[in-house]
This record gives structure tokens, C-alpha cells and sequence, in this order.
């Protein structure tokens, strides 16, 4: 099996970082703007006054929104160039937020018991210690607290996703395969919002395809106690804003999030 060491995942995010930082500050990332983010906040109970981690924070715009509903907020990432991004704009516009650069699979360098909540979005299924993720979460966390996270739907997007269509190309079945499959590899793509006539080099990401078992079993295995599992749709204004969403509420779901707590 390729084992994409998290080195490389470093090296990788460096290398996509002000392309990504760039798009998703213009826009262009209309699954986060219009579905996943959306989605999370519907999902995330209360965190005004808490103190609050974020696992794989990027350039930091969804921990901004985070502090914006009153939390006080620790943003982690392993790129440095990621968490360059986040403390330029914390610097212009403070909200309060510390930046480091840490793995979440990793120890932290933060003391026992020194949050309220952990939460992560789309980040966790991008590590190659999804485990190991979970017992940093669970040492962090005060007695109560919680942790939420969003990721692909690992029963879905696997390595031999492949939509069905019809004679006019709409979408009207998903293929998956290779559930089994976890080998690594690195995907490469742009925003499908970006405009076409702009020469853009391709993110390159490091993928660890998982089952739902390994993620729920991850969670359970570092002492938490789940307490929900969504699978959202993209809502009728989404589709209406965004039609290739249709395929995701109507065929398949695109998106696993989970809320476990660290029983008191």
C-alpha cells in the first residue's frame, strides 16, 4: 500500500496555499459557501464563550466564523504556509484567534483538558492518523466537551466514484467502488467556480480513503461517547444557486458529520 507520509501532506498544502486562500476568499468555493459550512453551523450546538481548537483550520476563514458566534478560538494547521494566510488576516482584522502550526495527529503542545469543544471542517479525512486525531481531540477536551466534525462521506467518495447519466447528461445514479480500497493517492482538481479563463495550477491533495467503521470505531476507541451522525442535503436554495447539487440530495450524500462528547 502507498503511504503518504504527513510530511508530504505538509509539503502539499504549503504548495496549495495562496491559490487556495485566494479562492476561497473570492467565492469560489461554492460547496463550502453554499453546503458544508451551512450544514456544520446547523450542526454545531452552542460555543459562544467557550474555548474552542480548531483541527486543520487552513487559512483560517471557517474559524473566523467560529469567533464570530462568540467562541474563543485556537486554529491548528500543518501547513505553514496555511497558517501564514490565517495570522495575515487575524492581523488585519483581529478577532482573537491564535494560530499554530501543529499537526492534530500529533501532540499539540496545549496542557491537558484546555478546551471546551474541538471542531474540524472537511479537514480530518485529509491526515494520515485519523486515530491518533481522535486521542489528541479526547486529551484536550475538559470533562463535558465536545467534539464535531465534518468530512466526505467515506461510504460515497471512494476511489471509484463514477455518476451515471442519461442521454442529456443529468445524473441519475452514483457508481461507488473500491470501498475497501485504502490506498493512498493525491488528487488533483480546482474549484469548479474559479473562472475558466484563469491559468491555475491544479491543488494537489493527499487522500486516505477510510470506511465509516474506521472513523466511528476511531472516535468510540479514544473514549467518546457519540451523540449524533448527520448526513445533510444540500437545501432547495443551494440547488437553486448551485443545480449540480441536485445529484447530492436526490442520490447520494456527499457529506458525514459527527458529535461525540468527553463524558463529564
Amino acid at each position: 500500500m502507498t503511504q503518504v507520509s504527513e510530511a508530504e501532506v505538509a509539503a502539499r498544502w504549503n504548495d496549495n496555499a495562496d491559490q487556495w486562500a485566494h479562492d476561497v476568499r473570492h467565492g469560489y468555493d461554492s460547496y463550502r459557501d453554499l453546503f458544508t459550512l451551512p450544514a456544520f453551523l446547523a450542526f454545531l450546538p452552542s460555543i459562544s464563550g467557550l474555548d474552542v481548537i480548531d483541527f486543520g483550520c487552513g487559512e483560517g476563514s471557517n474559524t473566523r466564523r467560529f469567533a464570530a458566534m462568540g467562541a474563543r478560538m485556537t486554529g491548528i494547521d500543518l501547513s505553514e504556509q496555511m497558517i501564514r494566510h490565517a495570522r495575515e488576516i487575524e492581523e488585519r482584522q483581529p478577532l482573537g484567534i491564535h494560530y499554530r502550526i501543529k499537526s492534530y495527529s500529533q501532540k499539540t503542545g496545549f496542557e491537558d483538558a484546555s478546551f471546551d469543544a474541538v471542531v474540524s471542517t472537511m479537514a480530518l479525512m485529509d491526515g494520515p492518523d485519523f486515530p491518533a486525531a481522535m486521542r489528541e481531540a479526547f486529551r484536550l477536551l475538559r470533562p463535558g466537551g465536545f467534539i464535531a466534525f465534518s468530512i466526505l462521506h467515506p461510504c460515497f467518495i471512494t476511489p471509484g466514484l463514477r455518476w451515471q447519466k442519461d442521454i442529456d447528461g443529468r445524473a441519475t445514479g452514483l457508481v461507488v467502488s473500491r470501498y475497501f480500497d485504502q490506498t493512498n493517492f493525491v488528487e488533483r482538481w480546482r474549484f469548479g467556480d474559479r473562472p475558466s479563463d484563469e491559468d491555475v495550477v491544479l491543488f494537489e491533495v493527499p487522500r486516505f480513503p477510510r470506511t465509516i467503521s474506521e472513523y466511528l470505531n476511531g472516535v468510540a476507541d479514544a473514549g467518546f461517547r457519540i451523540v449524533e451522525v448527520r448526513e445533510p442535503q444540500p437545501t432547495a436554495e443551494a440547488c437553486e444557486l448551485a443545480p449540480r447539487f441536485i445529484r447530492w440530495r436526490d442520490l447520494a450524500a456527499f457529506l458525514l458529520m459527527v458529535r461525540a462528547e468527553r463524558v463529564a
